[in-house]
């Protein structure tokens, strides 16, 4: 996981950077806050890991304009086996 930076899904596409700092920045200091355009996530990255360890115990699950938040740790990428070319 990324100590700090936390997977924010199933938002309403009226949710705006803005609504999610906002929301978040009531249980800590948010760095910063991304949305993916028309895909319904985004992600909030916190200043300490406890932060977004509390935030993601309290906030998972909370309704926001009308979508219950679903709120995860961010795994590191996967790995992908070889790297040489395929025959």
């Amino acid at each position: 996981m990324q100590a700090n930076k936390l997977y924010v899904g199933n938002l309403s596409f009226s949710v705006t950077t803005d609504d999610l700092t906002e929301l978040f920045s009531q249980h800590g200091t948010v760095i910063e806050a991304k949305i993916i355009e028309g895909k319904g996530f985004g992600f909030i990255e916190m200043e300490t890991q406890a932060e977004a360890e509390g935030v993601r115990k309290e906030l998972d699950g909370a309704l926001l304009k009308g979508r219950n938040l679903k709120v995860n740790p961010v795994s590191p990428p996967k790995k992908t086996r070889g790297g040489g070319k395929r025959r």
